[in-house]
């Protein structure tokens, strides 16, 4: 096992993955991929030499992460199967929830931290800039809509569903992760002009069915529960 004599804890910690996805489609990728499993706490990815490729999501139940450790070890993420294991230390949110969080020897930590980055930038400080990970982009947030859920919208079952109340930060790699778990998954198609919704195909509409049940209201972040029914053709 991977895990080796780590004993199960809230914080997954994952390797192997697709270091040429930026930062933040990364984090948001891994949050709408292991939030099936329980709430989140925290999902960190940084994009520093030492750290690129790996990254950590913690849960708030340690039943949370001990299910998305058996069901996603090699899962296909960004066409390359992702390593997971039991993360060997406690995460800062999880120590400040139950009162372990030493903030003087974090703070120590981070001194020193900083002291070994100043010094290794020091031969190259005269060619080159550290870009740094501490800017964010963050997208123009969509207004929720109230679209038709499932059958409600009035169109017959068939392969083809229809997605809506998507972030505009949404990729159709995104949502390739999400609807390629349910059998049948051939394709997701997003209109660039439109923002917002999507169109995901399967080979049939016993196949669209399961998945829609299975994701409907899901959020890929937490202010945009994901409306979902058969496309009309």
């Amino acid at each position: 096992m991977l895990s080796g004599d780590i004993p199960p804890n809230q914080t997954i910690y994952i390797k192997n993955l697709n270091d040429k996805v930026k930062k933040e489609e990364l984090r948001r990728s891994l949050y709408a991929l292991f939030s099936q499993f329980g709430r989140i706490l925290d999902v960190v990815a940084l994009k520093t030499p030492k750290l690129r490729g790996q990254a950590w999501v913690v849960f708030s139940e340690i039943t949370a992460a001990s299910n998305a450790f058996r069901q996603m070890q090699n899962f296909p993420f960004y066409d390359k199967p992702i390593r997971l294991q039991y993360a060997k230390e406690k995460s800062d949110c999880v120590a400040k929830a139950d009162g372990t969080f030493d903030k003087k020897k974090k703070k120590q930590e981070e001194k020193g931290e900083r002291k070994r980055k100043a010094e290794d930038s020091k031969p190259s400080a005269a060619s080159s800039q550290s870009n740094g990970a501490t800017g964010q982009n963050q997208g123009t947030k969509q207004a929720p809509t109230s679209g038709p859920t499932g059958e409600d919208s009035g169109a017959p079952p068939n392969n083809v569903l229809f997605v809506e109340n998507l972030p505009h930060e949404t990729t159709s790699m995104m949502l390739q992760i999400l609807f390629q778990q349910y059998p049948g998954f051939r394709e997701v198609r997003m209109i660039p002009a439109k923002p917002g919704i999507a169109f995901v195909e399967f080979t049939d509409d016993s196949q669209s069915a399961v998945a829609m049940q299975a994701l409907q209201g899901f959020k890929i972040t937490p202010q945009f529960p994901m409306s979902i029914s058969f496309a009309k053709k």
